[in-house]
């Protein structure tokens, strides 16, 4: 398995390469210094996931998030040193998997890793082997693809998750924690941001007017529920 680390911090860097020695030494470590050349070393390289800091000298890291989603759906992990929320929140828009902050530990650096990496893994769906499609909407399970009106749509593993989980249970509401726990794990809970923000991205992508949603519904203050589309008269 292959990381790519974009940090200009050559200490960072090797905290990163450290925690991957010690724990996963399977792992290849490959390191940028600034956007540009982890944008190339990105599209050479295709790793199994991204490290990204925000404050690179070139680019601001939010940037080169938003480059390497617009053209690939590896998992990414923001690695920084800002701590406002507004920065993590606008990080997962731009497409980020998970953000962590700096200093952080070697235990809980390699948990936000496997766990992104487990999120990104083929989802499994009861009753359902091959695909549906509902309305507009078609989805094949097997192979990860999303339709609208006939042409693809790009979802990221944890986009694709979450669609999958809503779908299976359409016509139900879905508190916040119970999504949060199934797609995130249980130590992402209380993270409703998280869950906010792939909703709308979810929405940006599904929903002919993502302001006024049809098929990914908000029930206020408890979370959120899947409406299959009308079947259309032939």
């Amino acid at each position: 398995m292959k990381v790519v680390i974009i940090e200009d911090d050559p200490n960072i860097v090797e905290a990163v390469g450290l925690c991957f020695d010690l724990r996963w030494p399977s792992v290849v470590t490959l390191a940028a210094t600034d956007g540009r050349k982890g944008l190339d070393l990105v599209r050479k390289e295709h790793p199994s996931i991204v490290i990204v800091d925000l404050g690179l000298p070139d680019r601001d890291g939010l940037d080169i998030v938003r480059e390497i989603r617009s053209g690939s759906t590896v998992p990414i992990i923001i690695l920084t040193a800002r701590d406002d929320e507004m920065d993590k929140v606008r990080g997962l828009e731009f497409g980020a998997d998970d953000y962590i902050t700096k200093p952080f530990s070697h235990i809980e650096f390699l948990a936000r890793v496997k766990a992104v990496l487990r999120r990104s893994e083929p989802v499994q769906i009861a009753e359902v082997t091959e695909g549906l499609t509902m309305g507009d909407l078609s989805i094949n399970f097997r192979n990860r693809e999303v339709q609208v009106k006939g042409q693809p749509v790009v979802l990221t593993p944890i986009e694709f998750r979450l669609l999958a989980y809503l779908v299976q249970n359409a016509g139900n509401v879905l508190n916040h924690r119970a999504i949060l726990s199934t797609i995130w794990g249980n130590e992402y809970e209380d993270a409703h941001d998280y869950l906010k923000v792939y909703i709308q991205r979810l929405r940006s992508k599904l929903e002919e007017n993502p302001e006024k949603p049809a098929l990914i519904l908000t029930e206020r203050g408890i979370g959120y529920r899947f409406q299959k589309p009308p079947v259309r008269s032939q």
